[in-house]
């Protein structure tokens, strides 16, 4: 198990260096001159010039990006060209409600969409089966910012059983917490229910067929045992697959959430950076994006290795 982990890490090191180099060409090779949005419409040559050089700008691009992975490798992403704040601070400011909401629906996501997905394997060809893969194709075809001002108009402003936009953090209370995560993590959530229902279905519904799922019947246990125990077991290694690529998508693709919920997360934060051409806080918004999934699949692996040993070798 250890020598497979230690695999596994060394594989995914290669991957950040090359995601790195490509972000770091992407946004300098791209038209756009972050010296002019800071100097103004009203700056000097002179200005623009003085301020490429305090940048680091005026220099070969293989000198810029030797600079900016030796300040990488000590914790260093820049600072802000707009706001002059390190841009790990404002990573930090912005993380916890995006963290949160992704922990919420993703949570949310497990609860209601693996025993939907079972269900439905379950009673493959029943009414059940068919109710619960027509919801998963609604659901999965329905944008995300429609199924959001939705739930707004249902439980904000029809019903005002919640409040429409903000966020609280769960250090003041789960309750104004969940209050104000709720309708966002549903919204949130809705794609990522249909897609895991989807799967645990197919998956389930190539294990109930076989002979130890007979087996286990034949002894006489009970069918909870049969489906939880046993063939949802064998059928986690593709569902813990989309689970963890959903978590991965849920960090980054939060932009149009929070936009409807007026959440400060980091999916706003990227939508400004993007706006400003700040460079620093792009890169250190998409380099925080890929360790993220980095990390993800090396849980997922690990865990593939712990359901089925077969995979160590």
């Amino acid at each position: 198990m250890l020598a497979y982990f230690v695999r596994r890490v060394l594989a995914a090191i290669p991957v950040m260096i090359v995601v790195a180099l490509f972000v770091f060409l992407l946004l300098r090779l791209t038209p756009g001159d972050p010296a002019a949005i800071i100097a103004g419409d009203m700056a000097t040559p002179q200005q623009l010039a003085d301020i490429r050089e305090a940048l680091g700008l005026n220099e070969p691009l293989y000198t810029q990006f030797v600079t900016w992975s030796t300040q990488l490798l000590t914790g260093d992403f820049g600072t802000s060209l707009i706001s002059r704040t390190p841009v790990t601070t404002l990573i930090g400011q912005r993380l916890e409600p995006t963290v949160s909401l992704a922990l919420l629906t993703i949570t949310l996501t497990i609860l209601i969409s693996v025993p939907l997905g079972v269900l439905a394997a379950w009673k493959h060809g029943s009414w059940i089966d068919n109710l619960v893969t027509t919801a998963s194709v609604v659901g999965f075809s329905i944008p995300v910012f429609v199924i959001g001002y939705i739930l707004i108009q249902i439980f904000a402003l029809e019903l005002k059983l919640l409040p429409v936009q903000g966020f609280r953090s769960i250090s003041e209370g789960v309750g104004p917490f969940l209050e104000r995560a709720i309708l966002p993590a549903l919204t949130l959530a809705s794609i990522y229910i249909a897609l895991i229902t989807r799967m645990t279905r197919a998956a389930m519904l190539d294990v109930l067929g076989e002979d130890y799922v007979r087996t286990a019947r034949a002894k006489g246990l009970d069918e909870n045992a049969v489906l939880f125990g046993h063939a949802l077991r064998n059928a986690a290694v593709p569902i813990l697959t989309v689970i963890g690529t959903g978590f991965a998508l849920m960090i980054s693709g939060v932009v149009v959430t929070e936009s409807v919920f007026n959440i400060p997360g980091l999916g706003r934060l990227t939508v400004d950076a993007i706006l400003a051409r700040d460079y620093p806080v792009i890169q250190g918004l998409i380099l925080l994006t890929s360790g993220i999934y980095v990390l993800v699949n090396l849980a997922i692996d690990l865990s593939y290795a712990f359901l089925d040993p077969r995979i160590r070798y």
